[in-house]
C-alpha cells in the first residue's frame, strides 16, 4: 500500500483529503502543521507528501525542503488557496512535483496524486514502463487513450499488408505519423518513404515532380529527371492532401496504381513501379466524390484500409502526455531546463479546444518554452489572448444543439464549475467574498462546490 503524508493546519480540510484518499486504498498519515510533519519525515518513510503551503512558523515550503533533504527523490505536491507566480517558481525550483490552487476538482487532485506517485524512480531492476503499466509512445506517435491505442492496434494489423492505405482527420492530428509507423513496421521499411505535399506542389509541375522529365520535354528541362516515384520504388508513397489533386493528375494517378506503370513527361518508355500508396486528406472524400471534385474510382482505389485520426479535443488523457513530451524536445533544442507545465497552465490548456490539434499544442509549447525564464510553464508565458478568444468562441457554440442535442446538466455544471473555480481565485480562496462576486449565498455555494465536487 502506498503511503501518503497529508500536512494542512485546516482540520476540514485534512479531514477531507484522508477520506478522499483512504477510499482511493492509500494508506494515510495526517499532521497539523509544519513542524509535526519535518518530526514523521524523520521517522517515516512516505511515498508522496501532500501540503499546505500557508502555515505558521513552518510552511509548506519547509516541508518540501525537510522532505527532499531526507529522501532527494521524494515526490512533493504542494496545494495553496493563495497562489502567486513566484510561490510556484519557488516550489518547482526546490524540486516540487506539482503546485495546486484551491480549490481543486476532486478528480483532477486524483488523477495528479496518481501521476505523482507514478513518477517516483523505480527500482533499479523494475523492467521498462512499471511505474505506468502502460505504452505511452508508439513509434513517433504520443499518446495512451483509448482511441490512440486503437490506432496502435491498426496500424499493427494493416502494417504487414500490401493494400493502399487512407487515413483521415483534421489537421494536425499527426496522419503523417501514422504513415511513418506503418512503414517502418512494414516489409518495405528498409526502402524510401517518400512524402508528396499534394497540395505544396503547383499544377503545372507536379506530373514532372511526380514521373520525371526527359531532356527537352518543355523549356528548361536541360537534362533527363528522375521523378518521385523513381525515389519511391519499391517503398512507399504517402500523399498528403491528396484531395488536392487536380482532375487530370487523378486520372494518371489512377492508371499508376491500376498498372504499376507510368511514363515520364516527354518519354515514351513506359516505366514500372513497385509502391505501396498511402494517403491522407482532412476532406470527406465520399462528399468530393458526391460533388464529382474526386474520381470515385481513384477514391476505392486509394480507400482499401481506412485509418481515421481523432481529434486533440477527442483524445482524453493524452494532452498531459503532449504536452510534456514537447516541453522536454523543446527544453533540450533551447538549452533550457523546464521540467513542467504547471497545474494552472495546464488548467487552461484542458480548456481549449485546440482546433490546430497536436500540431497547435506543439507551436504553444515551444513558444512557452522559449519565453519562459523559470523551470516550470506558467500561464504568463502561453499564448492566453488566442486561448481566452477561442475558448469564448467554444463556449458561444455549446448553445449550438446540433441533430444529436446535448447533456444539459452536464454542460451546465461545466459552466458553473468554471465560474466558481474563476471565482475563487479571484478571491484568494474566500468563499464569502466568491459567494459575493457569483451573487450568491455562501449556504448555496457550499452546496454547489460539493455537488460539483470541488472540494
Amino acid at each position: 500500500m502506498e503511503r501518503i503524508l497529508i500536512v494542512d493546519d485546516e482540520h476540514s480540510m485534512r479531514e477531507f483529503l484522508e477520506i478522499m484518499l483512504t477510499q482511493e486504498g492509500y494508506g494515510v498519515t495526517l499532521a497539523g502543521d509544519g513542524r509535526q510533519a519535518c518530526d514523521l519525515l524523520d521517522r517515516e518513510a512516505f511515498d508522496l507528501v501532500v501540503t499546505d503551503i500557508r502555515m505558521k512558523d513552518v510552511n509548506g515550503l519547509d516541508v518540501l525542503k525537510k522532505a527532499k533533504a531526507v529522501d532527494p527523490n521524494a515526490v512533493v505536491v504542494l496545494i495553496s488557496a493563495f497562489a502567486t507566480a513566484e510561490t510556484a517558481v519557488e516550489a518547482m525550483k526546490e524540486g516540487a512535483y506539482d503546485y495546486i490552487p484551491k480549490p481543486f476538482k476532486v478528480n483532477e487532485f486524483k488523477k495528479i496524486v496518481r501521476e505523482a506517485l507514478a513518477s517516483r524512480q523505480p527500482s533499479p531492476d523494475a523492467p521498462e514502463d512499471a511505474t505506468t503499466g502502460r505504452r505511452k509512445h508508439f513509434d513517433l506517435l504520443v499518446g495512451e487513450s483509448p482511441q490512440m491505442r486503437k490506432v496502435y492496434d491498426f496500424i499493427r494489423r494493416v502494417a504487414a499488408t500490401r493494400s493502399n492505405i487512407l487515413i483521415s482527420g483534421e489537421s494536425g492530428t499527426g496522419k503523417e505519423l501514422v504513415a511513418r509507423a506503418v512503414h517502418r513496421l512494414s516489409d518495405r521499411k528498409e526502402k524510401p518513404f517518400v512524402v508528396i505535399n499534394c497540395a505544396g506542389i503547383p499544377e503545372n509541375l507536379i506530373e514532372s515532380e511526380l514521373f520525371g522529365y526527359k531532356k527537352g520535354a518543355f523549356t528548361g528541362a536541360a537534362a533527363d529527371k528522375e521523378g518521385l516515384f523513381d525515389v519511391a520504388n519499391g517503398g512507399t508513397v504517402f500523399l498528403d492532401e491528396v484531395g488536392e489533386l487536380t482532375p487530370a493528375i487523378q486520372v494518371k494517378l489512377l492508371r499508376v496504381i491500376q498498372e504499376r506503370t507510368y511514363t515520364a513527361v516527354g518519354g515514351t518508355e513506359e516505366k514500372r513501379v513497385d509502391v505501396r500508396f498511402i494517403s491522407a486528406t482532412n476532406k470527406d472524400l465520399e462528399e468530393e466524390v458526391i460533388a464529382k471534385k474526386f474520381r470515385e474510382d481513384l477514391y476505392f482505389r486509394l480507400n482499401v484500409i481506412h485509418i481515421h485520426m481523432p481529434p486533440l479535443r477527442e483524445r482524453e488523457g493524452d494532452l498531459p502526455l503532449l504536452a510534456q513530451h514537447f516541453l522536454e524536445r523543446y527544453s533540450r533544442e533551447l538549452g533550457k531546463d523546464i521540467r513542467k507545465v504547471s497545474a494552472y497552465a495546464m488548467d487552461i490548456l484542458k480548456q481549449y479546444a485546440f482546433p490546430g490539434n497536436v500540431r497547435e499544442l506543439e507551436n504553444i509549447i515551444e513558444r512557452s518554452v522559449a519565453l519562459e525564464t523559470s523551470n516550470i510553464v506558467l500561464p504568463e508565458s502561453l499564448t492566453l489572448s488566442n486561448l481566452q478568444r477561442d475558448r469564448e468562441r467554444m463556449n458561444r457554440r455549446r448553445t449550438d444543439l446540433g441533430p444529436e442535442g446535448i447533456d444539459l446538466e452536464k454542460v451546465l455544471g461545466q459552466m458553473e464549475g468554471e465560474y466558481i473555480i474563476k471565482a475563487m481565485r479571484l478571491a484568494h480562496g474566500k468563499k464569502q467574498r466568491a459567494a459575493e462576486l457569483l451573487g450568491i449565498s455562501m449556504r448555496s455555494l457550499r452546496y454547489r462546490m460539493s455537488k460539483l465536487g470541488l472540494g
